[in-house]
């Protein structure tokens, strides 16, 4: 048996993905199909999905240094280096 799934988009990213989808010879119920085995096939999405910016990546190499043992400074440096990286933008969901 066949289940629906229903994904509010806006109109103007659904007209240009059936256009994109319609020149590819394909519906656009067909292309989400093809997505969700994609999915399957790759134990998750099938692409990178990443947000990096310089603050992040600094963040990233930070986490990666300590990970193989090395140590800040002073707890007070560690803080005030995280503390810049969160005054310019940085997040804990971009860890």
């Amino acid at each position: 048996m066949a289940k629906t799934i229903q994904v509010r988009v806006d109109d103007q990213l659904k007209d240009s993905a059936d256009l994109l989808f319609s020149s590819l010879g394909l519906d656009t119920s067909t292309a989400v199909r093809m997505f969700l085995v994609a999915c399957m096939e790759a134990g998750g999405i099938p692409f990178p999905i990443k947000r990096r910016n310089g603050q992040d990546i600094a963040i990233r190499e930070a986490i990666t240094r300590r990970k193989a043992g090395d140590r800040f400074y002073s707890i007070e440096e560690c803080l005030s280096d995280m503390d810049d990286a969160i005054a310019e933008g940085a997040t804990h969901a971009a860890i």
